[in-house]
């Protein structure tokens, strides 16, 4: 690969079978393709969330790269925002503005936060080389976006990704809904390994919540790990969101697990006991006990049933017809021998193609979009597209007969089959992605570009922009 290049550049055009787009200039592998880059359309640049005067949360932070203290006390080789790792958790309030001023003290690559399962405008996204340039040791980046969605979301570094979120550069975010929810409190549990080792925010033993008998409680769990992890809990609970929305009409779940893709989220809803108990919630090793200060709370066997999220909950309108798609795509992942920026190995495909030579999916604003992602490579994948959430329309064939499950973040596994749908409603060019971060700097990688817009920055180059 050359020192530098832009993203527009690479693999080929698919239109999903709707009209070929009408500003790509030359498009992708001609001599003239970088024109898309340099000029025409809409940058990237220009997609803010242009609103003026002060914002409401008000968040600065600082990135250092070493010897980080864990809240566990252990001493790991890594990074930290404001000198912790997790770093400090962001809350704001449905429909707030909230900016983050964000300082590079010494992460020596450069670093970006992107706001994970937030759908943010786009030159707020946070992904070096594609919406903004990553930011050098010494220099300040201001994010602004809207809060326009309640829910549990968290932030990381899209620069060097695969070394620096495992490195504990990444914290959570939390929207709370304009409306009460029902839950009398909450608590948010980030799950992380650091050299091997899971900690709870940052601590490997139990994890304690302090609330009385008889309160309600929303626990809210962040997977910000590269494999998924399994959430059960030893009381009856109702899974009351995923990735961030609401599940309609959810019921009791007594004696299943809920599996949590990585990057995903999901908040469950439980009640701790009239009799001063507490309740353990397990999540893969580690766990969180709700309950009276120094209550016991027994532990409880993982369960062998897994809670299918295509049947639980009941259905309702998700404000648009998937059968009426305007573009539909295949996401086909595989695996293959080849060579990946000049290394010989055997690397993830995407529709039969290595990386960079991977399909560009190009819609127009409003189009309804279908997508089928196949799994055939042998390994798990949980796919993340930024900007937007998806709907679930079926696994392997089976209709989705539950609450509509929208998700940002989606386990595939190996041999299987989904069908999703979502709204091009908010325009850029945006990363379509393994979260399993050594498979996306492995090349399980493509982009989604809306007709009309471009991105002036490039990979490499000298911001040294690394996405993955």
């Amino acid at each position: 690969m050359p020192d530098s290049y832009s993203v527009m550049d690479m693999g080929v055009h698919d239109f999903g079978g709707g009209p070929e787009a009408t500003d790509l200039h030359a498009g992708h592998g001609s001599p003239d393709a970088v024109g898309a880059a340099a000029g025409g359309g809409t940058s990237v640049a220009d997609l803010t969330a242009q609103v003026d005067g002060p914002a409401d949360v008000e968040v600065d932070l600082v990135a250092a790269e070493g010897r980080v203290t864990l809240p566990s006390g252990r001493e790991v080789e890594g990074y930290t925002l404001n000198g912790s790792s997790p770093g400090p958790m962001i809350e704001a309030d449905q429909g707030d503005l909230v900016e983050v001023r964000v300082r590079n003290e010494s992460v020596a690559d450069g670093m970006t936060l992107h706001w994970h399962g937030v759908d943010v405008p786009n030159a707020e996204d946070g992904v070096a080389g594609v919406t903004q340039d990553a930011i050098g040791v010494g220099e300040e980046r201001t994010y602004r976006f809207v809060a326009e969605d309640a829910g549990t979301y968290w932030y990381h570094s899209h620069q060097v990704s695969h070394e620096q979120v495992i490195g504990g550069l990444f914290g959570t975010l939390v929207v709370q809904p304009a409306e009460p929810d029902g839950t009398d409190r909450d608590v948010v549990v980030a799950t992380h390994s650091y050299d091997g080792f899971r900690t709870l925010n940052g601590l490997e033993d139990d994890l304690r919540f302090e609330a009385e008998p008889g309160e309600t409680v929303r626990v809210r769990v962040v997977n910000t790990d590269n494999g998924s992890t399994n959430v059960w809990a030893g009381a009856p609970y109702r899974l009351l969101a995923v990735d961030g929305f609401d599940v309609h009409e959810p019921t009791e779940v007594v004696g299943q697990k809920v599996l949590l893709a990585a990057g995903g989220r999901v908040d469950l809803a439980l009640e701790v006991p009239d009799d001063g108990s507490a309740v353990r919630v397990m999540m893969g090793a580690g766990s969180l006990v709700v309950g009276p200060r120094a209550a016991d709370a027994t532990e409880v066997e993982q369960p062998g049933d897994v809670l299918d999220l295509l049947t639980y909950g009941s259905q309702a309108d998700i404000g648009f017809d998937p059968a009426d798609a305007d573009r539909t795509f295949d996401y086909d992942i595989g695996r293959r021998p080849g060579f990946l920026d000049g290394r010989p190995g055997v690397w993830w495909t995407v529709n039969g193609r290595m990386w960079p030579d991977v399909p560009m999916y190009v819609v127009t604003e409003g189009d309804v979009v279908r997508m089928r992602i196949h799994n055939g490579s042998g390994e798990s994948h949980p796919m993340h597209l930024h900007g937007h959430h998806a709907v679930v329309l079926s696994r392997d064939g089976e209709p989705a007969t539950g609450s509509p499950l929208w998700v940002d973040s989606l386990e595939v596994e190996k041999d299987e089959t989904y069908e999703i749908a979502f709204l091009a409603d908010n325009p850029g060019v945006w990363m379509d992605h393994c979260h399993n971060l050594p498979h996306a700097a492995e090349g399980l990688v493509a982009h989604l570009m809306y007709d009309g817009v471009t991105t002036p920055y490039l990979v490499g180059g000298d911001a040294g922009n690394e996405p993955e």
